[in-house]
Formats: structure tokens, C-alpha cells, sequence
């Protein structure tokens, strides 16, 4: 009888997991064999299994039934099995020239669960340990088990968690299964105490400093956590060292790789930078190469680069991007520029040479959309500005992605160019979308620090059976305002992207600070509105809403409500024509970072009530780096009458509190009625808003998530009164605003300014519903 068997001892782990498989193991250690004659197999026979098939067993064997058998045979056979993985042990044994393989196969994985883990979630840990080869299903091997556990404390040290520790558990199982439980003991995250830049000549160390990720603790650094190591930061710190220097000239500048040492404790971190600044050099020639295509004048419109300059990589990049784009606008899909700069090191001067390479100009054959299951195509095709059988248009392209993403219907949206195959002047445009639900259910209750309760349900659905088209049913009731609302919006009632709303609505009003009874209005009615895009920003509106309205007044009712009974009677109906202009220009209509919206507007009333508002406002987003936005925003509003009546009290607009002066109670602004001293607003409005927007830590997935300090002025006069500035109120503060499932919520810290004696000041504030 024949044996041949290999150890499975491994080798001590010198400090780190044992990376190298059974197999290498295998071949280094030797062969037990003893020899035999060579024989014909009659038979083959396996012993041991429990999951592997024996076919897997047979393929990897080097002999087959009726063939010779030999001791190298064996010891190959039992290599191949061992390499596989599946098997701690393998034997193989011959009697009556039947070959018999005796083998003990690992455990698999049946489980893996962590105890102790905060600073990841489970599926994130499993899905990175899968990776390494370790996972449920998998089979279970003491080297990739270190070798897992070295993964996860990877993972800890990118955080920065250097005292972290892992524990692992395996436990038998029934069927030749383990479970393994890694416990995990995660520590705190290493602050940075000292942070060196050395070599630094031209530049102070606290200007370089300013510009890192990476800081000192500090009093705000709680907040924004940059004391805290993070590999990634440190990699992206050494970069911006370096684009400060070659954006300031400096093009023989190099670093070495930081030096970061650890405390004993593992608490404290040490970094230091080493730079090797060279000196500045300034541009003395730009010249442009390649294929021009006659277009010598308008490229070198794009040169930001002049002759004499500091050398500055920052601008001849973004030359380089203006070159490239406006090839692509004209069709020239795979154009590359590259800036070249040439050293004189006696003069410390660069000739600078940006090499034009527009390729071939290509027109798209076809638009293909991808990944919509519900949306029609036609309701991303007609969003497209790039058309098929036209040239390419890198700036059509581009315009047209927003306009897809504007719709609100995808989580993401991606253009892809491909080259069409055989054809080099034809791509193909791949517009790939991945759906969101865009419907939504919802019945709750809400609070407003003006309204008190809100009791509110509806039904609405953004893109009713993948038509493009929005339904709203909205029902809510608070302790001033109740109204149900339905509406239907068609963007495309033309082909040429004219819109049409329909709308029908019923809605009770009562006042804001008696809750007696003084008056109601209830007003009914139907409405139509047409919206006709002018360009690819600009949308002029257009329509009427038919409108009945009914006062009910009681003794104590305000002057100013028994003087419009007294005038239009106790019911007055309405047609009220609107004409205006808008102009959007912002990345996001949610949580907009740049851009500006601009909206003017004109309603004119006929039938019974006779009056005329004129409305503008204008925003502005101006942003700071890619996490801070400044916004601004203003409004002005001018109400008048005509036909010899006054302006009517139940049309009145007012300011306070959550959208226009925060710090003063809801509608509190303006005139008092002279009988009863509310509050009745009036046909004049000037409010003006300062926000300056910070992202809220840990929300770096939700940008609808975030931090602002704000400072708010404005005032509401009556008919009779003039706009004076001197009468403004101001506010100052800061809050939080947050794009919830119920809609924009915005809560906020005021303190007012300049109040006046009577004014009805509130701190704090909050709606759902309100936006900038």
C-alpha cells in the first residue's frame, strides 16, 4: 500500500497575517511516499466528502481509470487537491490497483457577525472583507482569518483609530460549519497634536498651515473634526501644498512623503512635511500648436496666460478645460490640449506652449436611454438639447443632463460618449438614469411656531404613470389656515414645452393672535396657468384664477374687516389675471450652492375687487469652497386699488416670523387695526435675507442637510403709507435647514435688533414647508 500525505502546520506569524496559501506551504515541505511499482487503475474511489463533489476531485487528478498510475502521479495528485483550498488533509492510498483518495475537507463559513462596531455598519465591514476571499459561503482558512482581521483594522486606521483591537471567535458548527464573531474594541480616534512644514522659505508656516485639511485641536474643531488623522486628508493636504506652489509659480517644487509618528499611547499624532521649494518663475512666451483649425483668434481668447505673468498651473489648466470645451461644442468630442511649459533655470522664465489636439469631429448617430423601468423615454428625450444626426455638443450635452436632473424623477444621472465601431466620425450617446420613487403617501402632524397645530394628509405623484405629469391632493387645517388643494401640472401640454396647471382649491382664514372668532373668510376657486419658456432659463407665466370669497364678521370684529363688509358686502368675487417672468439659473432648486432665481410678477383683479400687485424678488448663491454658500435674497411687493375703493383687507400680505423677519411673530409687521389693534398687514412689503450656509456634520451623504447664521430686515406699510427704510426691522441668528420627507423644514434662533415698544418678538422658530 501506498501513502502520501502533506503537513498543514503553518509557518508563526512574523508580526502580520500570513498572506501565502496552504499550497506554498505544500511545496515546502516534503513528500512522504513510499515506492511502488506503476500500475493500471481499475478504479478510482473517494472517501471524506461532505459538500464537494466528487467530479471536482477526478478533474484535478492526473490519471483516469485504464490508464498507468505512478508515485509521481500520487505526489502531483495530492499538490492539485491541496491547491484548491477546500482541504486540510489529503491521502492517497492503492490497494488492488484501485486508486482511493482520502481527504478531510475545511469548514465553510456559515456566519460572520461583529460585536462592538460603531464607526461602520456591518454590510460595509462584510462587503470589504469579501474582497480578501472571507465571507459566508466561503471556506474557512486560519490564514484568511488573519487576514481578515487585518483588513478590519485597516479600515479603523484610515479613520484614524489607532489603539483599535480585534478579536476573533471561531465556533463549531453542526455539518462541518464555523461561525466566526469578530469582536471589535474600536478606541478613540488619534488627535493631531504638532503639525511641521520644513523647507518652507517663500511662505510662512501658519499660510501654509491655513490652507491644510488637517489642523491642531482648536475652539471649533469639535465641529468640523479636521484635528482628527485621516489618511485620505493627509494625501489631499499634500496636494494642495503642491498646487499652492505651482499656482504661485514655483514649477521645480517638489515634497517628500509626510512624516506621521504615533504617541506611545496611540493617542497623539506628529506630521511633518518637508518641501523643496525651488524658485518662482514667470511666463515669458505662450504660444499655441497643433491643428488650430483657423480658429487662431478665438482659442487665444481662452488663454488666461500672458506673457510676463507668474506662472500659475490653476490658470493654464483651466485654459486647457476652455479649449477643450469649446472644440466640444463644436463637435470635436476627443479633443486633448496639454500645457507645456519649458525651464530656462538662468532667467527662472517658462515658455509656455498648450499643444492643440481637436482629434475628428463626430456627430452623434444615436440617444439611447437606459435604466428607466417606469419613466417613458419621451420624458427624458424631450429634456435633450443634443439631437440625434448632429454634430456633437459638449455645451448641449452638458445643458442637457441638468434639465434631466431638474426633473426630480432619477437619484442619478450619467452621459456616456462610445465611439460607434467602424464609424470614427459617429458616437453614440448613452443617457443611463436610476429611478427614485417620486410619489409619495403621507398623513401627519406637524406644528408651526405661527400656525400652532397642523393636522395635514395628501397624495402626490411627480411623475403620474411615468408621464412626466404631477398630481396633488393636499388637505391641511391649523389654527389660522385650513384648505384643500388639487392640482394637476402637464411641463409639456406643447410639444415646444409650454406647461399647464389646473387647479381647484377651498380655503378658511381666520386671524392670527384672536382665536374668538373675530372674522372668517372662506374663498373657493378654480384656476388655470400656462408657463412658455423663452429660453433654456427664462419662463414667462401667464393665467387666471376665478375666485369667490365670503366674509362673516361679528361685534368685535377689526375695523378694517367691517369696513370691507360695509363696502363689497358680505361676498365678492374675484377674476385675477397673472402675467410674469422668472429666470433660474441655480444648481438646485432644494439646497441650491450657485446661480440666482429672479421672479417678477403682476396680478390684476376685476369683477368685485379692483386692485393690482406688483411683486419682484431676487436670489443670489455665491459659494465659498464646496461646503459653504452664501445666499442672498430680496423681495418688494405694491399693492393699489382703482376704481375708488380701498384696497381689499382680505388680499392684505404680511411679514414676520418663518419667509420673511425672523425674531418677530408670524405676520406681526406693519399696521394694527384701529379698533381692535391686530395686526391686518398691508399692499406694501420690502423684506431682505443674508444666509450663510455650513454643512452639518456627518451629513456629508444629505447636502438638503444644513447649518446657517442669518440676518433678515423688512417691513409691511399700509395703502395710504410710503416705503421707508427707516421703518425696517432687523433680526439676527442662526438655524437649521433640512429637505424632510414632509417637505423644506427650516428652524431657527432669532434675536431681534431693533424692536420697537408693541412689536411681538419670538426667538424661536420653525415650519415645515418654508424655504430661503
Amino acid at each position: 500500500m501506498f501513502f502520501s500525505r502533506i503537513s498543514t502546520r503553518r509557518a508563526p506569524a512574523l508580526g502580520k497575517p500570513l498572506l501565502l496559501p496552504s499550497l506554498i506551504a505544500a511545496l515546502l515541505m516534503p513528500v512522504a511516499a513510499h515506492a511502488f511499482d506503476p500500475f493500471v487503475v481499475r478504479d478510482i474511489r473517494v472517501d471524506g466528502l461532505q459538500r464537494t463533489d466528487a467530479g471536482t476531485i477526478f478533474g484535478y487528478l492526473p490519471v483516469k481509470v485504464g490508464e498507468r498510475f505512478t508515485d509521481e502521479q500520487a505526489g502531483e495528485a495530492v499538490r492539485r487537491l491541496y491547491a484548491t483550498g477546500f482541504f486540510s488533509d489529503v491521502r492517497i492510498e492503492t490497494a488492488n490497483d484501485v486508486v482511493v483518495v482520502v481527504v478531510q475537507e475545511r469548514p465553510t463559513i456559515a456566519s460572520v457577525s461583529f460585536t462592538g462596531m460603531r464607526e461602520f455598519d456591518a454590510k460595509t465591514i462584510t462587503d470589504s472583507l469579501r474582497q480578501v476571499g472571507f465571507g459566508e459561503g466561503r471556506v474557512f482558512d486560519r490564514s484568511m482569518l488573519e487576514q481578515a482581521e487585518f483588513e478590519l483594522k485597516q479600515q479603523y486606521l484610515n479613520k484614524g483609530k489607532y489603539g483599535v483591537e480585534v478579536t476573533s471567535t471561531v465556533t463549531p458548527l453542526p455539518r462541518n460549519r464555523v461561525g466566526v464573531s469578530f469582536e471589535v474594541f474600536e478606541g478613540e480616534v488619534a488627535k493631531i497634536r504638532e503639525i511641521r512644514i520644513v523647507g518652507n522659505e517663500a511662505f510662512s508656516e501658519s499660510d501654509l498651515l491655513s490652507e491644510l485639511q488637517l489642523t491642531t485641536p482648536g475652539w471649533l474643531t469639535w465641529y468640523t473634526d479636521s484635528d482628527k488623522y485621516s489618511r485620505e486628508k493627509l494625501e489631499g493636504d499634500v496636494e494642495t501644498l503642491r498646487s499652492y506652489y505651482l499656482n504661485r509659480g514655483y514649477l521645480e517644487f517638489s515634497i517628500e512623503p509626510p512624516q506621521v509618528t504615533i504617541s506611545p499611547d496611540r493617542k497623539d499624532i506628529f506630521i511633518t512635511f518637508t518641501v523643496n521649494e525651488g524658485k518662482p518663475y514667470k511666463v515669458s512666451d505662450v504660444k499655441l500648436a497643433g491643428e488650430l483649425l483657423g480658429l487662431d483668434a478665438e482659442i487665444n481668447s481662452l488663454v488666461q496666460l500672458k506673457a510676463g505673468d507668474t506662472f500659475s498651473a490653476e490658470r493654464a489648466n483651466a485654459t486647457s478645460k476652455a479649449i477643450t470645451d469649446y472644440l466640444g461644442e463644436l463637435g470635436y468630442a476627443f479633443a486633448n490640449v496639454n500645457p507645456n511649459p519649458v525651464l530656462n533655470r538662468e532667467t527662472h522664465e517658462a515658455d509656455l506652449t498648450f499643444y492643440v489636439d481637436p482629434s475628428r469631429r463626430v456627430y452623434v448617430r444615436r440617444i439611447q436611454v437606459g435604466g428607466n423601468t417606469r419613466t417613458r423615454d419621451e420624458v427624458v428625450r424631450r429634456e435633450m438639447r443634443q439631437q440625434e444626426a448632429a454634430w456633437y455638443d459638449a455645451g448641449d450635452i452638458k445643458i442637457s443632463r441638468d434639465r434631466i436632473d431638474r426633473l426630480g424623477y432619477f437619484n442619478d444621472i450619467n452621459v456616456k460618449t462610445d465611439p460607434v465601431p467602424g464609424s470614427p466620425d459617429q458616437v453614440d450617446l448613452n443617457v443611463d438614469v436610476k429611478e427614485k420613487p417620486t410619489g409619495m403617501i403621507n398623513l401627519g402632524v406637524g406644528y408651526g411656531s405661527s400656525d400652532k397645530a397642523i393636522l395635514s394628509a395628501g397624495i402626490s405623484e411627480d411623475n403620474v404613470f411615468g408621464s412626466g405629469t404631477n398630481l396633488t391632493l393636499q388637505l391641511n387645517t391649523s389654527r389660522t389656515n385650513r384648505a384643500v388643494v388639487l392640482s394637476h401640472t402637464d411641463p409639456y401640454w406643447t410639444r415646444d414645452g409650454v406647461s399647464r396647471t389646473t387647479s381647484a382649491y377651498y380655503r378658511v382664514t381666520e386671524p392670527f393672535y384672536n382665536n374668538d372668532g373675530d372674522f372668517r373668510v372662506k374663498s373657493m376657486g378654480l384656476g388655470m396657468n400656462f408657463g412658455v419658456p423663452i429660453s433654456e432659463f427664462d419662463r414667462v407665466f401667464l393665467g387666471v384664477n376665478l375666485e369667490n370669497n365670503k366674509l362673516t364678521t361679528y361685534s368685535n370684529s377689526p375695523q378694517a374687516y367691517q369696513d370691507f363688509e360695509r363696502e363689497y358686502g358680505d361676498g365678492a368675487n374675484a377674476a385675477i389675471f397673472s402675467l410674469g417672468w422668472s429666470k433660474d439659473t441655480r444648481d438646485s432648486a432644494l439646497a441650491p450652492t450657485s446661480g440666482s432665481y429672479t421672479r417678477l410678477k403682476s396680478d390684476l383683479s376685476t369683477l368685485d375687487l379692483k386692485y393690482y400687485m406688483l411683486s419682484a424678488q431676487q436670489q443670489y448663491y455665491v459659494p465659498f469652497g464646496r461646503s459653504y454658500t452664501l445666499a442672498l435674497n430680496g423681495m418688494v411687493d405694491w399693492g393699489k386699488s382703482y376704481g375708488g375703493n380701498a384696497f381689499p383687507v382680505i388680499k392684505n400680505i404680511y411679514a414676520g416670523g418663518m419667509g420673511t423677519v425672523r425674531g418677530y411673530e408670524g405676520s406681526s409687521l406693519g399696521p394694527r387695526d384701529t379698533l381692535t389693534n391686530d395686526f391686518i398687514g398691508g399692499s406694501k412689503r420690502v423684506v431682505g435675507n443674508v444666509q450663510f450656509y455650513l454643512p452639518f456634520p456627518g451629513a456629508q451623504q444629505d447636502r438638503t442637510l444644513r447649518w446657517f447664521a442669518f440676518a433678515d430686515g423688512g417691513q409691511v406699510y399700509g395703502g395710504n403709507d410710503n416705503i421707508k427704510l427707516g421703518d425696517l426691522r432687523y433680526s439676527a441668528g442662526i438655524g437649521l435647514s433640512w429637505n424632510s420627507p414632509l417637505g423644506p423644514l427650516q428652524i431657527s434662533y432669532a434675536r431681534p435688533l431693533n424692536d420697537k415698544p408693541g412689536d411681538d418678538t419670538q426667538s424661536f422658530q420653525f415650519q415645515i414647508g418654508t424655504g430661503f
